[in-house]
């Protein structure tokens, strides 16, 4: 299992493969000790064996899209 260190991922990094609008890999949280879902088993990247958060943050789903780099598509 990775280190907490390794799993704290900048909220603007670049995708990782696994990064999905519903989860990311590990945590993008700015601070993990204050998320509502920190260290609850599979469902915080650190308490998961696949080190998978499969409850972001709600600013999430946009900022994917935006490294995706489909914010502004269909948008002048």
């Amino acid at each position: 299992m990775k280190s907490e260190k390794e799993l704290k991922i900048k909220f603007k990094a670049p995708l990782n493969e696994l990064d999905t609008e519903t989860q990311t890999y590990g945590c993008r949280a700015n601070n993990p000790d204050i998320c509502g879902n920190a260290y609850l088993e599979n469902i915080c990247a650190f308490a998961s064996q696949d080190c998978i958060c499969k409850k972001p943050s709600s600013a999430w789903k946009r900022q994917y899209k935006k490294l995706k780099g489909e914010e502004n598509n269909g948008k002048i």
